[in-house]
């Protein structure tokens, strides 16, 4: 199996602002995994805030050249555990290896990684569609815009509830919102009566990720159901989730990869713990590798691509309303654009 690099640079259409700052742009590193005439790839990111640097991802990454090249490539299962030993601390790198092995896998297999799964592709979630921090002005163009049913509103301002009375009045789509962990205990509370009678759907992340103490008394009084980002990062972390919060958001970077993610979907049924899978600034590569577990979830964000102004790849197909086209080709159903 030959393991080759693809650093780029993804650029949003206009700047995206959360609750802990602004970008305009993304480095990402592409995998490619190839094997047998084969290419399967995955996607990662640099990430401010969980300490993944473009430099250290590249320099871990050239380590592992003798682990891939002499690695006699079987199922995508062994393959991570061969490489788990040798990626800790690294689970943005394991994602994209192990999802490019996912790809590799499938297209020599010759069907699509959800059925590879056994999962029924018939129902999917619609994604939503995230609305960044910005003036009332252009969320409120951004809604009137779009034809999307579901958004999700980045709070973690002075003026939160203003934000969302405001585009309400101009949409009937379901909202869904996410702080980022700029709340406190009280403000969760208070503003989650609030929010479920402006349609609501859930809160995502209020607390900062430590605070177990807090959660547990939101989820025994929020009005809203609560789903775990920043807090739910790995497979150990399901199970300290069940009865803080409502459900999980998967974040295939944080955990290292679709190996893990199934794993930590069937951990939450078990705990009857909603299921969503999220995505962060990234491109077609990571978001199909997200769109195979669609079968399996109830609630989804995967629409990175849509934010891009040099998606490098294809993939799952975003329509215009949030409906998700699954490919009609093997694996992940990747075809990354070399050079771009």
């Amino acid at each position: 199996m030959r393991l080759t690099l693809h650093p780029t640079i993804l650029q949003l259409k206009e700047p995206f602002t959360i609750s802990r700052g602004t970008y305009t742009e993304r480095k990402a590193l592409i995998i490619e995994l190839a094997a047998a005439g084969k290419s399967g790839f995955g996607e990662a990111s640099e990430h401010a805030y969980y300490g993944v640097e473009m430099e250290a991802l590249i320099a871990k990454a050239e380590t592992l050249h003798p682990l891939v090249d002499d690695y006699s490539f079987d199922n995508p299962g062994n393959f991570w555990a061969h490489l788990a030993p040798h990626l800790q601390g690294f689970s943005f790198l394991q994602c994209a290896i192990d999802n490019a092995a996912h790809d590799l896998y499938g297209k020599l297999s010759r069907q699509p990684s959800h059925l590879i799964w056994g999962f029924n592709s018939k129902v999917l979630p619609k994604t939503s569609y995230t609305l960044s921090i910005d003036t009332l002005e252009k969320m409120v163009e951004k809604v009137k815009s779009s034809r999307f049913d579901i958004f999700k509103i980045k709070l973690g301002t002075p003026n939160d509830l203003e934000m969302v009375e405001t585009l309400r009045r101009h949409t009937s789509a379901v909202f869904r919102v996410d702080a980022n962990c700029a709340w406190t205990v009280d403000q969760t509370i208070r503003n989650s009566f609030k929010l479920k009678d402006l349609g609501v759907e859930f809160i995502e992340q209020p607390l900062p990720a430590d605070d177990w103490a807090g959660m547990k008394e939101v989820f025994q009084k929020s009005a809203l159901p609560i789903i775990a980002d920043e807090t739910c990062r790995r497979e150990e972390d399901v199970e300290k989730c069940a009865g803080v919060f409502h459900g999980i958001n998967i974040k295939l970077m944080k955990c290292g990869g679709l190996t893990p993610a199934l794993r930590m979907i069937r951990k939450a049924r078990n705990l009857e713990l909603k299921v969503m899978c999220g995505c962060m600034v990234e491109s077609s590569v990571g978001v199909s590798a997200i769109a195979q577990l669609l079968p399996q979830l109830d609630f989804v964000d995967m629409d990175g691509p849509l934010l891009l102004a040099n998606d490098p790849a294809k993939g799952a197909v975003i329509l215009e309303e949030g409906t998700v086209k699954l490919p009609e080709t093997d694996g992940l159903g990747i075809e990354f654009s070399r050079g771009v």
